[in-house]
């Protein structure tokens, strides 16, 4: 079995770019936390027959105060005292983040596209750093492991899972982002368009395969986008065809 490589050489990154990732790492860290716990307080109301309304993870402490059963709040309250002071904690990061990028006018750039904001077009720029190192554009697909291993063993050659090489928070905002871009919030864009298109073609996964197709197209896109300090065209490709 062989798997594909991005085939560019390996450099480490500046002091400078791996403190400004462990800030975003930590981020990811209260946010994944929040998320359990959230999710916990939700299970424990269920158990006992209650409900507590959806509502944003920012509101959710605020909200569920109100919601949980008389029973449980000896219990829960604890919990949602830590929720709501990590949100506070993930709202003051945010804040550095978003003074981190303006230090950085590239990463401003790459917020060009609906779906990428301050947390992953810095994180994109912060782990490539310099975007030379890539010959072309589509290897940066490859450099966070966005494309398939291929078995090569057989005369089918069956695509397998993806490779899942180098920064896995980066990889996963690309997949959120593209996420975005296919839900219900996403705008018609030729990324759209191009993940719908995969989604249509059905068989298991295919939501997920058409999510991962659009990320690893997202990074090739940021990169491209970097680059040439283009204006990004939402609807570049479909006006090509119909040229």
């Amino acid at each position: 079995m062989r798997t594909s490589s991005c085939c560019t050489r390996i450099e480490h990154r500046s002091v400078e770019a791996q403190q400004d990732l462990a800030l975003l790492r930590a981020r990811d860290q209260l946010v994944g936390a929040r998320t359990k716990l959230i999710s916990h307080v939700r299970g424990a109301v269920k158990s006992l027959g209650g409900r507590i309304n959806k509502c944003s993870t920012e509101a959710f402490a605020k909200q569920a105060a109100g919601q949980v059963p008389e029973a449980l709040r000896p219990t829960l309250t604890p919990l949602l005292e830590v929720i709501a002071d990590l949100t506070r904690r993930i709202r003051e990061m945010d804040k550095q983040v978003e003074r981190m990028t303006e230090e950085h006018p590239e990463a401003v750039r790459l917020q060009q596209l609906r779906g990428v904001g301050p947390v992953t077009s810095l994180a994109f720029v912060l782990a490539v750093e310099d975007p030379a190192r890539f010959k072309r554009s589509r290897q940066v697909g490859a450099y966070f492991g966005l494309v398939p291993k291929l078995d090569d063993s057989s005369d089918s050659s069956p695509q397998l899972r993806i490779t899942k090489a180098g920064d896995a928070l980066v990889r996963k905002y690309l997949v959120n982002a593209a996420h975005y871009i296919l839900g219900p919030f996403g705008t018609d864009c030729d990324l759209r368009r191009y993940g719908e298109a995969i989604a249509a073609r059905g068989g298991k996964n295919a939501k997920k395969r058409a999510a991962i197709a659009v990320a690893r197209k997202l990074a090739v896109m940021l990169h491209r986008l970097w680059v040439s300090e283009a204006d990004y065209d939402p609807d570049w490709t479909q006006r090509r065809r119909a040229a």
